[in-house]
C-alpha cells in the first residue's frame, strides 16, 4: 500500500473513531486532512471533483523542499489500532447516552452509563462529566465575576474524575481515549509532569485524536520540555512538531515541516492556514495575503484563522479588503470570536476605538481565553490613553499564554506612556527574548534607553543596531544611530550611518528633512577631514534645497574653494550651474 492510501485507510477509521466518542474536533481535523490528501489522478480527474488546485499561483510560489511520502525514509508507521468495540450487550444504552451528549445534556448521558463498565462507555461518562463541570465553570463566571471580570470558579468534577481515571490508569484497564482524558485533566489541577506523560502514552498507542496533540502542544512551554518526551514515529508527529515550533517561534523550522507535509497531503487547508501564519509571524505580509485569498476561493465560508488574514489588511490599511472580509464573517457566522475579532479590527482601522472594544469584548464572552482579542483590546485602550484598561488586558493575555510579544511589548508601551521607563524596559526586553526579529520591539526599547529617565545612550545604540539588522522597515534604526553617534561625539560612527541611511532613502525614493540633516552633516564632516571632493559632492547636492542649508552649503563651497590650495575661486552660483 502506497504511503498515500495507508494515510487515507488510517484517516478513515480514526473519524469514525473518534466521532462515534464524541470528539468531534479531533474528527473533523482528521477528516479535513483526509479530504487534503492529494488526489489519485487516475481515479480523480477536473470534471468530477473540485479539488484541482495543485496548478495554482500560490503553490507554484511558495512550496518548497517537496518530498513524494509521508513519513520520511526511515520513519516507522503505527498501524491502525482496531479498538476494541465492547457495547454489544449494552450498546442500546450507549446510543442513548451518547444522543444526550449531542444534544448537551452531559449529565444525563453520564446518568445513563452509570453502571456500563466497558472502556468506551468509561471514557464518553467520565468525559461527558468533564464538560458538565467545564459547563457549569463558565455558568459561575458569569454570575460571580469580580469588578476585573475575574472569578474564582473551578470543575467541580475534576477531584472525583482523577481519582477513578488514575484508578484505572493504575489496573491498566483505561484506553488512549481515556488517557487522553486524564492528561487533560491533569493539567487542568497543574500537574503538569504527569500530564504530559500520559498524554505522550495516549497518542503512542492512538496517534489520530488531534486533540491529544493540542493538549500535549499547550505543556511544551520549551524546547527542553519538547526534546524530553519519548513519541513513537508517525507521521502525526510530524503535524505535531510543526505546530509546536510555530508555538515556539521557531518559524522557519515550522514551515520546513509543513512545507514537507505538503508532499502528501497537497490539499490541506489546514496546512495552507498554518504557514500563512508561520509567514505572518517573519512579517511576510504580501506572500500572506496571497495565501489567504487562495484559501478563501477554495473555503469561501471559513472562519478559522481569518483573524491573522484581517491583522495583515490592518497593517497594510487595506480598507475595502477588511471591510470585505468583515463582511463576509458576519454573513457565515457573526458569534464566532474570530469573527468579532475581525469586526474589531475593521472598526479599529477607520479610528472607531471604542466600538472596537465592543466587538473585542464581544469576543472574549464568546471564549475568554481568546488571545488576540485581550492583546487588540489592550492596543485599543492605548490609544484611547486609557492606561490602566490597557494593562489590565495586557496581564490577562500573558497570564493566558506567557510567550506572547504582543503583550509584553503593549504592557512595555503602557508603562512608558505612564512614565516608568524601568518597569517598560522590563516588559520591552520581555518582548524582544520571545520575538528577536521585530524590529520594532529593538526600536521601542532603544526609544525606552533614551528617555531623560534612563538615558543610556550607548545600551540604545545596541539596540538600534540590532534593528537595522532586523529589517527595520519603518527606517528609524540608522537615522537614529546617526544622531546617537553625533550627540556621543563619534563623527566616524556618525558619517557611516549616514551613508547608509542616505543610501537607503535614495534607493526607496524618499524625500524629506532627513536626507537634508544626512547631506549636511556628511558635508561638515568630510570638510573637516580635508576630504574636499566628498565634502564637495554633499555640498553640490544641498544646492539643490532651497533655505538656510543652501546658504550653508554656499559657504562651505567658497571656505573649501579658499582651502585647497591653487584652486581658483570661482562663483558658487556658477559651479551648480
Amino acid at each position: 500500500m502506497s504511503s498515500k492510501e495507508s494515510c487515507r485507510s488510517e484517516l478513515r477509521t480514526a473519524i469514525r473513531q473518534l466521532s462515534d466518542r464524541c470528539l468531534y474536533s479531533a474528527s473533523k481535523w482528521a477528516a479535513e486532512q483526509l479530504v487534503g490528501i492529494e488526489q489519485d489522478p487516475t481515479k480523480f480527474t477536473p470534471s468530477n471533483t473540485r479539488f484541482q488546485r495543485g496548478s495554482s499561483s500560490i503553490r507554484r510560489r511558495f512550496r518548497t523542499n517537496e518530498i513524494t511520502s509521508t513519513p520520511p525514509t526511515g520513519v516507522a508507521y503505527v498501524s491502525t489500532p482496531v479498538m476494541e468495540e465492547d457495547e454489544v450487550i449494552h450498546g442500546d444504552f450507549y446510543l442513548l447516552a451518547k444522543s444526550y451528549f449531542d444534544c448537551r445534556e452531559y449529565r444525563r448521558a453520564a446518568h445513563v452509563l452509570r453502571d456500563q463498565t466497558g472502556k468506551k462507555s468509561v471514557f464518553l461518562r467520565c468525559y461527558a462529566l468533564y464538560l458538565a463541570g467545564e459547563k457549569r465553570k463558565e455558568e459561575e463566571m458569569i454570575e460571580l465575576e469580580g469588578p476585573l471580570g475575574k472569578s474564582d470558579a473551578v470543575n467541580r468534577e475534576l477531584v472525583s474524575l482523577e481519582r477513578e481515571l488514575s484508578t484505572l490508569c493504575k489496573n491498566n484497564m483505561i484506553d488512549p481515549f481515556g488517557l487522553y482524558l486524564y492528561g487533560l485533566v491533569l493539567k487542568e489541577k497543574g500537574n503538569e509532569n504527569l500530564a504530559c506523560k500520559v498524554l505522550v502514552e495516549s497518542v503512542n498507542s492512538y496517534p489520530w485524536n488531534w486533540s491529544a496533540w493540542s493538549e500535549l502542544q499547550s505543556l511544551c512551554t520549551t524546547v527542553d520540555i519538547l526534546n524530553s518526551l519519548n513519541l513513537s514515529n508517525h507521521w502525526m508527529k510530524e503535524f505535531f512538531l510543526a505546530s509546536v515550533y510555530q508555538e515556539l517561534r521557531m518559524h522557519n523550522e515550522s514551515l520546513v515541516k509543513y512545507e514537507n507535509l505538503q508532499g502528501n497531503f497537497t490539499f490541506s487547508n489546514y496546512i495552507q492556514a498554518q504557514i500563512a501564519k508561520a509567514r505572518y509571524s517573519l512579517r511576510e505580509f504580501e506572500q500572506v495575503e496571497v495565501i489567504f485569498e487562495d484559501l478563501l476561493r477554495n473555503d469561501p465560508y471559513r472562519v478559522e484563522d481569518m483573524d491573522t488574514y484581517s491583522n495583515v489588511l490592518y497593517t497594510k490599511e487595506c480598507f475595502s479588503a477588511l471591510s470585505y472580509l468583515a463582511h463576509r464573517v458576519i454573513m457565515t457566522d457573526k458569534y464566532r470570536p474570530e469573527s468579532c475579532c475581525i469586526i474589531g479590527n475593521y472598526y479599529s482601522l477607520k479610528g472607531q476605538h471604542e466600538k472596537s472594544v465592543m466587538y473585542f469584548r464581544r469576543a472574549l464572552k464568546l471564549n475568554k481565553n481568546y488571545l488576540s482579542a485581550w492583546t487588540l483590546m489592550g492596543h485599543e485602550y492605548v490609544e484611547m490613553k486609557n492606561t490602566p484598561a490597557a494593562v489590565d488586558a495586557y496581564r490577562r493575555a500573558v497570564d493566558i499564554n506567557p510567550r506572547d510579544y504582543r503583550a509584553w511589548y503593549g504592557l512595555g508601551q503602557a508603562y512608558e506612556m505612564m512614565g516608568m521607563p524601568h518597569y517598560a524596559l522590563h516588559y520591552f526586553r520581555k518582548s524582544v527574548f520571545f520575538q528577536p526579529i521585530d524590529s520594532r520591539l529593538w526600536i521601542a526599547m532603544a526609544q525606552c534607553y533614551e528617555s531623560e529617565q534612563l538615558h543610556m545612550l550607548e545600551e540604545a545604540i545596541k539596540c538600534y543596531k540590532r534593528a537595522a539588522n532586523c529589517n527595520d522597515t519603518e527606517a528609524i534604526a540608522l537615522h537614529r544611530l546617526a544622531k546617537l553617534h553625533r550627540e556621543l561625539g563619534h563623527p566616524e560612527e556618525a558619517a557611516f550611518y549616514y551613508k547608509k541611511d542616505l543610501e537607503r532613502m535614495e534607493a526607496e525614493e524618499r524625500e524629506g528633512p532627513n536626507i537634508v540633516e544626512a547631506l549636511m552633516f556628511l558635508a561638515t564632516h568630510y570638510k573637516a577631514q580635508k576630504r574636499f571632493e566628498e565634502a564637495e559632492v554633499y555640498c553640490t547636492r544641498l544646492l539643490d534645497y532651497a533655505g538656510p542649508e543652501r546658504e550653508t552649503a554656499k559657504n562651505l563651497l567658497r571656505g573649501m574653494r579658499i582651502a585647497q590650495s591653487g584652486f581658483p575661486s570661482m562663483d558658487v552660483e556658477h559651479f551648480h550651474s
